[in-house]
């Protein structure tokens, strides 16, 4: 009983900090009022809920009493790091054969895909600068290719899940329970990604990354549980204090990241006088905010989803992927911290465009100070952007590896490490504030505080 109370304890600060919060209680009335955001957030979190409710559905012809704790499914997911980090993507859903099981990241690894083929076929770059048309091409694409790797990792899935539990499987795996079984995982995942596109549409935030974030969240408690149960389990008399110690870190830890996320470069430019009228515009000095981690969470949604290819070669080359299968070794968090360096500078790339900034500063008679409009103005926000780009894309990197430094060096937990750093802390982070903002912008459009005292998240122009 003890870890239960020392969990709820825990919940009980955090919820009473809330409550007392007298800013947060008066901006839940304001986003009451209006009734746009109010609908807007009602109808992301019904959406949000239906998700969650699937991620409890078992696959017909699986016996969901044989898949929990102490199972073999549960022991690998233990022992096994990327599935249990594949495990937290999904909510929970991997471990309990549910029809979500395989969540978002096959559609992640196919928009990986057709990003990178944008940059390296001229059919797909000349498709990109379409437009709206080109765009509904993209995404048609998207969603094919999503059901090819589904098609790939769906029968995976299903010969994994049967050589660890073969007794969950009521009718054996046959031929036509494997079709059957495929084909209600590539639905779920489908499923989902409509739940996400009606998000993004209807509600507030970026759907697929509201639902990737959601699925972790909810593992929190869980895994915060099997910390507190690790800790008093070892009889050691500064159990208690170490749980309060790894609590602090990981507080510091989450203002770390936010730091990261919402650091900018501030680039002045003066705007020329202009007489309309009897009227004077222009004349004042503005900045433009240049993030040091423009990419947000991408690189990292993307470096994992990559990192999640090896075990697709288990059966074939059990070498090679056993070398990615744990998140404390060396090639597997190498290799990470590389993709993400990579892809921050990949995606950094195609947000941020040097020369159409350029083009709407000359437009409106803005110019930087010290530096001639057009190509200078080009090269000089192009080596801003280089070079601050680099220690994000280091200090990303660097987050990306951190649970295995807490699981190595302070003995945390697989689950509740996976929060210290890497994907998993990114995510929740990066959404969340991207989440806030949209609602900010709601609020301050209509007149109401921010959710900030100063009015407006900082970083967030």
């Amino acid at each position: 009983m003890n870890q239960y109370l020392i969990v709820g304890l825990v919940f009980l600060v955090i919820i009473a900090l809330l409550a007392t919060n007298k800013k947060l209680v008066e901006t839940l009335k304001n986003i009451s009022k209006i009734e746009e955001l109010r609908k807007r957030i009602l109808y992301t979190l019904g959406l949000l809920l239906i998700y969650r409710l699937g991620s409890f559905v078992v696959i017909p012809g699986i016996n969901p009493n044989l898949l929990g704790e102490g199972s073999a499914l549960a022991n690998q997911l233990d022992s096994n790091s990327l599935l249990g980090l594949l495990n937290v993507f999904s909510g929970g859903a991997f471990g309990n054969a549910a029809i979500f099981a395989l969540g978002v990241m096959p559609y992640i690894t196919a928009s990986i895909i057709i990003q990178l083929a944008g940059i390296m076929i001229p059919a797909v770059q000349k498709m990109q600068k379409e437009g709206e048309s080109g765009r509904r091409k993209m995404n048609q694409w998207t969603r094919l290719l999503t059901i090819i790797v589904l098609m790939l990792q769906g029968p995976a899935y299903i010969t994994n899940l049967y050589h660890e539990v073969p007794q969950a499987f009521v009718y054996g795996n046959t031929l036509w329970f494997g079709i059957y079984a495929t084909i209600i995982l590539i639905a779920g995942t489908m499923f989902i990604m409509w739940l996400g596109e009606k998000i993004t549409d209807k509600g507030i935030g970026n759907g697929i990354s509201l639902i990737i974030m959601i699925g972790i969240v909810a593992r929190l408690p869980h895994a915060l549980l099997a910390e507190v149960n690790a800790r008093l389990g070892t009889s050691s008399p500064g159990s208690v204090i170490m749980i309060i110690i790894e609590l602090v870190l990981l507080f510091l830890v989450f203002m770390a990241t936010i730091a990261l996320v919402q650091a900018v470069r501030k680039v002045p430019v003066q705007y020329a006088k202009r007489m309309v009228g009897n009227k004077q515009y222009g004349g004042v000095r503005q900045y433009v905010p240049l993030k040091m981690n423009a990419a947000n969470v991408m690189p990292i949604i993307f470096a994992q989803a990559l990192m999640f290819i090896p075990m697709l070669f288990r059966n074939i080359a059990p070498g090679f992927a056993g070398a990615f299968a744990s998140v404390t070794g060396f090639w597997y968090n190498f290799t990470l911290a590389v993709l993400v360096i990579a892809f921050t500078y990949f995606y950094t790339a195609i947000i941020i465009n040097p020369q159409m900034m350029a083009d709407d500063m000359k437009r409106n008679g803005g110019f930087i100070p010290g530096v001639k409009p057009g190509k200078q103005t080009v090269n000089y926000i192009d080596n801003i952007m280089t070079r601050i780009t680099l220690p994000g894309s280091i200090f990303l990197a660097i987050v990306a590896i951190l649970p295995a430094f807490a699981m190595r060096f302070l003995n945390i937990q697989q689950a509740f490490a996976y929060f210290y750093g890497g994907t998993s802390l990114l995510i929740m982070v990066g959404v969340i504030l991207d989440t806030l903002k949209q609602i900010e912008s709601h609020l301050l459009m209509r007149h109401y505080d921010g959710l900030m005292k100063t009015g407006r998240i900082q970083g967030r122009h």
